[in-house]
């Protein structure tokens, strides 16, 4: 047993935890290397993909994306190389069809082709949903992070709230629409608004609290079903995990893994006080959605919302203090140091949305922008 000071609190690490797992999901855009707009070439592609990578890929509602899965994880390195050998032959299985894969947030050309893939329940959607089912491809990071039990996944679902719009600021990877900047760090969150079960995850005192709130949407005709729930952290219906699906797909390998350690290192610090009986903050659901916002178009170049005090701070002061709460679960992980790594690299270089802009200020062209996302995409 050690202690540590953060946050203002004494915090005991016990080496003896265990370190909990994680899975993480990235979805892809397939881009035409001349004009940038989308191809509908996902089936061919995932179909060109190595046995092993094909069986963790998984078609979505638009025929330009691609997402592929890790197995279940636990050293960060695993992550890494998994993400890693995922990219790199999905880009080779891109090229080969006439595409470029690219990591980004949302589509930044445009998307010819909007029609629904073979399958009742992607019919269903567009049945239900219209217009806002055939919206352009947007593209997530996902995180699953396993948890003991689902009382417990509930509890850290309420514990994230705070920190979430900081997640979400570090991914900032969308800031292009029909070819011009958008003035948001992420339009891909701006975007998915348009979905009725999307936005910050509701307070649940229980799991049964969760449970009765899903029936009734699903009961109101909002959603179809337990997987139509997309709030930013939310129980997921297949694992025994918390998916945090609040950030873009990030550009890199680098900052995905960062972005994985972080979030698997605020759910174990949230476990933590909810073993301690500390309470979870509850910000009103109007502000809880305004610092989402402010996040999707600040990203880490300017303020964000601290949810604790109700007032905008630079972006980096909450990513700093982010860090210093969740150093012990870190530090448990053997996941400090590259969290530190790769924290100075984005304080450099900046976030997605700002390095795509640094580009398109350089050569003012969007098809440069895309050319050094699908580079970034690939390599390791």
């Amino acid at each position: 047993m050690t202690s540590m000071i953060t946050a203002g609190r004494t915090a005991t690490i016990s080496t003896a935890s265990p370190v909990l797992t994680v899975g993480v999901e990235e979805e892809f855009l397939l881009l035409d290397p001349v004009t940038g707009r989308n191809m509908p070439v996902a089936d061919q592609v995932a179909a060109a993909l190595p046995e092993p990578v094909r069986e963790r890929s998984r078609r979505e509602m638009r025929r330009s994306m691609l997402e592929l899965v890790t197995g279940v994880c636990t050293r960060l390195d695993d992550v890494r190389e998994q993400l890693s050998q995922q990219r790199r032959v999905a880009a080779d299985a891109a090229e080969a069809a006439g595409a470029r894969l690219v990591a980004i947030g949302a589509t930044p050309v445009a998307e010819p082709d909007v029609s629904v893939p073979p399958g009742r329940r992607y019919q269903d959607l567009a049945d239900r949903y219209g217009p806002v089912a055939l919206d352009p491809a947007a593209c997530g990071l996902h995180v699953h992070v396993g948890v003991p039990d689902r009382e417990v996944a509930v509890q850290v679902c309420n514990h994230l709230q705070v920190w979430l719009p900081v997640i979400r600021a570090l991914t900032g990877n969308s800031p292009l629409f029909q070819g011009a900047d958008t003035g948001h760090a992420s339009w891909r969150s701006v975007q998915l608004l348009r979905w009725p079960s999307m936005g910050p995850t509701p307070y649940f005192t229980s799991a049964a609290d969760y449970d009765r709130t899903v029936t009734a949407l699903i009961a109101s005709g909002m959603v179809l079903d337990e997987a139509s729930i997309y709030w930013y952290a939310r129980l997921s219906p297949s694992y025994p995990t918390v998916e945090i699906r609040v950030g873009d797909v990030c550009t890199d390998v680098d900052d995905t893994v960062l972005v994985t350690a972080l979030v698997r290192a605020t759910v174990a610090t949230a476990i933590s006080d909810i073993q301690a009986g500390l309470p979870a903050s509850r910000p009103r659901d109007c502000v809880l959605a305004g610092a989402n916002w402010r996040s999707a178009r600040d990203g880490l170049s300017g303020d964000l919302i601290d949810l604790r005090l109700g007032r905008a701070r630079p972006a980096w002061d909450l990513v700093d203090e982010l860090l210093a709460t969740v150093s012990p679960a870190l530090l448990r992980a053997g996941d400090l140091e590259p969290v530190l790594e790769g924290l100075a690299r984005l304080r450099a270089d900046g976030d997605g949305a700002t390095r795509q802009r640094a580009v398109l200020r350089r050569t003012g062209d969007v098809r440069a922008v895309l050319t050094a996302l699908a580079e970034w995409t690939r390599a390791q």
